[in-house]
């Protein structure tokens, strides 16, 4: 008897559960059913894959497998969804994943600039953070993908596209937005200090030592950026931020902070339409960054 992909997936139900009635109430499937499925998947491979038949802790064998078999579920998965894809879209669909703050910069030249190379291409646009980008890629769900820093991954090709200079972000109604002289640090850092995500990617160890003890964080831009406009809060960003952010708000450098964020390409080596893929990397890649950056 050859291993089928639903035993894998009934295993890998009961294993995420702990038991077998939650497991066969996700599946869709009887109590008896799920028990049977997994007698025969052990009996298949001579090995127990629980402790016991509460099925609530895997042997070390049925821990080794269940990873295993998570990676080929999401591999499964995927495939399906590139199939399904390739049917509702016969022309070829590419799908881009991105942080917000690009996105906003690149997605409506982009998406104009592409269809004129690629007329009838489908194109699935993502925004989301730098991590949920990489994840993306990692497991097939997206073709393209633009993220903040350095990302080493097999299977995925990276190339540069820009640096923006992180600086401060506050209301124009803030003190520090008409402050006269240099900004430095400890006028940034304060109570009223909101650190974000793309704060960890400073290197500078006196500025992760500043804000280790900052009392708010803000994981969502969106939020992040309502906050800093009611006047009181303030955070430090890359400038390009500003491309998405109210036209209200002001971006002033922070002298003894000269990080700049690195935002590169991602491109998936094996994708269901890498002909199109490698066609919009091109777009992207022929953009003027410079330009565009200095506009905001």
């Amino acid at each position: 008897m050859a291993i089928k992909i639903e035993m894998l997936r009934c295993f890998s139900a009961v294993a995420e559960a702990g038991n077998l009635g939650d497991a066969a109430t996700r599946l869709g499937r009887t109590q008896s059913a799920v028990s049977m499925t997994l007698k025969q998947l052990e009996d298949h491979l001579s090995q127990r894959l629980f402790v016991s038949d509460r099925k609530n802790q895997l042997t070390p064998v049925g821990l080794q497998i269940f990873e295993l078999a998570q990676i080929e579920l999401h591999q499964f998965d995927d495939t399906i969804k590139a199939i399904q894809a390739a049917a509702v879209a016969p022309q070829g669909i590419v799908r881009v994943a991105s942080v917000p703050s690009v996105a906003g910069l690149m997605f409506p030249s982009m998406v104009q600039r592409f269809r004129d190379v690629c007329p009838g291409t489908k194109i699935e646009l993502r925004d989301t953070d730098s991590q949920q980008v990489v994840d993306a890629l990692s497991r097939g769900k997206a073709d393209i993908g633009i993220a903040s820093s350095h990302h080493t991954l097999n299977g995925i090709q990276q190339t540069p596209l820009f640096s923006d200079r992180f600086g401060l972000i506050c209301s124009p109604r803030h003190p520090l937005a008409h402050r006269t002289g240099p900004i430095l640090l400890t006028d940034v850092v304060s109570e009223a200090f909101i650190k974000n995500d793309l704060c960890l990617s400073i290197e500078s160890k006196s500025f992760q030592e500043m804000t280790s003890h900052a009392d708010l964080s803000a994981r969502n831009t969106l939020s992040l950026i309502a906050m800093v406009r009611s006047d009181k809060w303030v955070t430090i960003l890359p400038k390009a931020v500003l491309h998405i952010a109210p036209s209200d708000l002001v971006f002033r450098e922070i002298s003894d902070l000269t990080s700049r964020r690195q935002v590169n390409l991602l491109l998936r080596e094996k994708s269901p339409f890498q002909d199109y893929a490698e066609k919009l990397k091109d777009v992207i890649l022929s953009t003027n960054w410079e330009t565009i950056l200095s506009a905001g």
